[in-house]
């Protein structure tokens, strides 16, 4: 396997497959380069469709995009947001709600139109339609860059080991590692959710460009895999090989494993 690479400021750059590789210095290099993107994107294009997700690695990116607009270089009025998941079963005022993550860390601080934010409905009374809802939402309104995590266990949005490939959104039941993962946010793994509903991979993979953002030593094992690894559902994030257009933003911990 032959990989070139490329040093530009304390980042390193490399090709893999299609997707474009970036190993920045810190946590604060990751979200400063994927700022940058999203920054450029939004001035570009004003009115576009962003998908977002939730946990500690997008939040410096948040952070940065609320900087952006107090100083007035860019703007959410037009702005369409699209959420990769949410708890089933919690009320949307629940601290701990993906809803009120997105509004605490990033909607309450710019000019978004709150019309104009998509999460999935996650009513248990609706559990038969919801996600068809959801699916039919992002069948109208492809998304123009989606920001990504990736977990432990290399799953994305709540798209556990074993999900196949093909699957469109889906209300999922959550594995141990992921609710253990997901406790330091609740206080206990048995408070917890057991139920999440998440975009498919395959809505994933419909997005013009995808940027995946992961730090720590934690992440490492998962970020080798999904680089070098095979395609397969045992590890889902590993499809964004196949991707025409992924950047993978990784700190130097994260990439501690890679050659």
């Amino acid at each position: 396997m032959n990989i070139m690479a490329i040093y530009a400021s304390h980042s390193k750059i490399v090709n893999r497959c299609n997707m474009e590789l970036i190993i920045a210095k810190n946590y604060d290099e990751i979200s400063d380069k994927a700022s940058e993107i999203f920054i450029e994107l939004i001035k570009r294009n004003p009115e576009a469709k962003l998908g977002l997700a939730t946990g500690s690695s997008p939040l410096g990116l948040y952070q940065r995009l609320i900087q952006a607009y107090n100083k007035h270089e860019i703007s959410f009025k037009q702005i369409t947001t699209f959420n990769l998941d949410e708890y089933v079963g919690i009320s949307r005022n629940h601290p701990q709600s993906y809803f009120s993550f997105m509004n605490e860390n990033l909607f309450k601080h710019i000019d978004i139109d709150l019309d104009h934010v998509h999460l999935p409905d996650n009513d248990l009374s609706k559990i038969d339609t919801i996600a068809k809802d959801y699916n039919k939402l992002l069948r109208k309104n492809p998304i123009d860059l989606q920001v990504l995590g990736i977990g432990s266990n290399g799953h994305i949005g709540f798209n556990e080991p074993g999900t196949p490939l093909g699957n469109e959104t889906f209300v999922v039941e959550l594995d141990e590692q992921t609710r253990n993962d997901n406790s330091r946010f609740f206080g206990h793994v048995d408070l917890v959710p057991t139920h999440a509903i998440t975009m498919g991979i395959k809505n994933i993979m419909r997005a013009k460009h995808i940027i995946l953002i992961a730090s720590g030593k934690e992440k490492s094992d998962a970020i080798y895999q999904m680089l070098y690894g095979e395609v397969t559902t045992d590890l889902p994030a590993s499809v964004l090989q196949l991707h025409p257009n992924c950047t993978v933003i990784i700190d130097e911990e994260a990439a501690r494993l890679l050659p």
